[in-house]
């Protein structure tokens, strides 16, 4: 007897749909329309086309806040992914000290983004600020308002305390998920520490990675509460990100088209990335698949 599919469970997706449509595709319409049109007031807008496109593209502006960003997230990725990892591999498996670890490492990420950007700016004042007191008595010249280096080590430091218990919980999932069958194997072989890490749990922890990856990725590549709020995208404009920029050049400017157009590209910049990320580590898992053991 053939069984007939009822799809009426679709019906319990339609309201969120439509929050969907209403909270991110009717404003993203409305980013389209500016960055194809110039307006000057009473809604009358006059297509330009490609126009602010091309500004943006060749606006040297542009270029340095992205070259910032990669620098940013590059380094961020390259801190947080195996910090994340090697906290995981310490954590106990289980038991009440299982529990409260996780409890511990997981506060941070309750913590909003312009409280983290406070927290922080305060912390490293020189005249209130734990750190940057401690800094001073011990000589230590530290300013954030003037050298770009203590500015770019303070939102990195920051951006690894606030984010690396989302790579340490995702891992520590995947590493639960290993079945004890294949540590037993490892003991029976006698495999070495880094043979078990190497063969066992980071080839059954790449999908957890591949998501970490990717989360941290686009959230680095769009951080703006924190440098806003620590730094204020200076000294000058050394920790300008795109994010900064963009919103710079739309409130602070007014330049409406410019930064449409802009955050257009921004986006496309963001589904791009991680579409590589996502395509090559999906390749590389299937390519391990395909190895007969």
């Amino acid at each position: 007897m053939l069984k007939t599919q009822n799809n009426k469970a679709w019906f319990l997706v339609l309201p969120v749909l439509l929050l969907v449509g209403f909270s991110a595709i009717l404003p993203l319409m409305t980013v389209v329309n500016y960055a194809f049109n110039d307006t000057f007031g009473n809604n009358a807008f006059f297509w330009v086309g490609l126009e602010w496109f091309r500004d943006v593209i060749r606006s040297e502006r542009m270029h340095d806040a992205l070259q910032r960003q990669l620098i940013f997230s590059a380094i961020i990725l390259a801190i947080e992914i195996p910090l994340g990892i090697a906290i995981a591999l310490t954590l106990p498996k289980r038991g009440v000290w299982a529990s409260l670890t996780l409890v511990l490492l997981a506060l941070p990420l309750l913590i909003p983004w312009n409280v983290v950007g406070t927290i922080w700016q305060l912390f490293t004042r020189i005249d209130i600020g734990l750190l940057g007191s401690t800094l001073a008595a011990l000589g230590v010249d530290f300013n954030l308002g003037r050298d770009a280096i203590d500015a770019w080590a303070t939102l990195i430091v920051m951006d690894v305390w606030h984010w690396t218990s989302l790579v340490t919980l995702l891992c520590y999932a995947g590493l639960q998920s290993i079945p004890e069958a294949y540590y037993q194997a490892g003991r029976i072989d006698q495999a070495s520490r880094w043979a078990v890490f190497r063969y066992i749990e980071l080839p059954k922890m790449q999908g957890v990675l591949l998501i970490a990856v990717l989360l941290r990725f686009m959230d680095s590549f769009m951080i703006y509460t924190e440098p806003f709020v620590v730094t204020g995208g200076g000294p000058g404009s050394t920790t300008t990100f795109l994010s900064v920029d963009l919103v710079k050049m739309a409130i602070g400017q007014f330049d409406l088209g410019p930064a449409a157009a802009f955050s257009l590209m921004y986006f496309l910049v963001i589904l791009l990335i991680s579409w590589v990320f996502y395509t090559v580590m999906t390749n590389l898992d299937q390519e391990k698949e395909e190895v007969p053991e």
